[in-house]
């Protein structure tokens, strides 16, 4: 796959970011994702997984803009998305994974309720819709992400398949 090809499926993702869709992605953007996550799933924010959710938001924010935010301004443009997923982030996936992770942990702990670090289907595709992800493309993803079958999802599926998401062409 060409390059610009590429970089117009990283773009295409800009979007999951930008929450409030002002063009571009900032610690806004990650601190109303946790919010509408615990709103959601009736989760109080002062929490032990309220605070963990905004602690792993701000960790995620964080990375990206550590890799992405070149003029360090406290906000990612889509260009800087673009650059900074397709320059850095294709030649590392892990790397990426990593600073998912801590915002991923909290949020299958939110979803799931259990304590065993996983969600089910239908809650994974709940999480899905609230960080903007269209419904059935939401259901059709969990459902993918449950490799094993036994209907829940966790973070050993998760975190490789979201960098995946982010960092490999479809």
């Amino acid at each position: 796959m060409v390059s610009t090809e590429y970089e117009r499926r990283i773009a295409a993702r800009f979007a999951t970011f930008d929450q409030d869709g002002n063009g571009s992605i900032d610690r806004e953007d990650f601190s109303a994702a946790a919010k509408a996550l615990l709103a959601e799933f009736g989760v109080p924010a002062r929490s032990d997984k309220g605070q963990a959710l905004y602690a792993g938001a701000e960790a995620f924010w964080q990375g990206m803009a550590g890799i992405a935010d070149r003029d360090g301004d406290q906000r990612i443009t889509r260009e800087e998305f673009v650059s900074g997923a397709v320059k850095r982030l294709s030649d590392n996936p892990d790397r990426f994974a990593e600073i998912a992770r801590p915002f991923l942990h909290a949020a299958l702990a939110v979803a799931g309720g259990g304590g065993d670090g996983k969600a089910g289907v239908a809650d994974a595709a709940r999480v899905l819709r609230v960080l903007h992800v269209p419904a059935d493309q939401a259901e059709a993803i969990a459902a993918a992400l449950d490799t094993d079958g036994d209907g829940t999802i966790g973070e050993p599926d998760i975190v490789p398949a979201f960098a995946r998401y982010f960092t490999v062409p479809d």
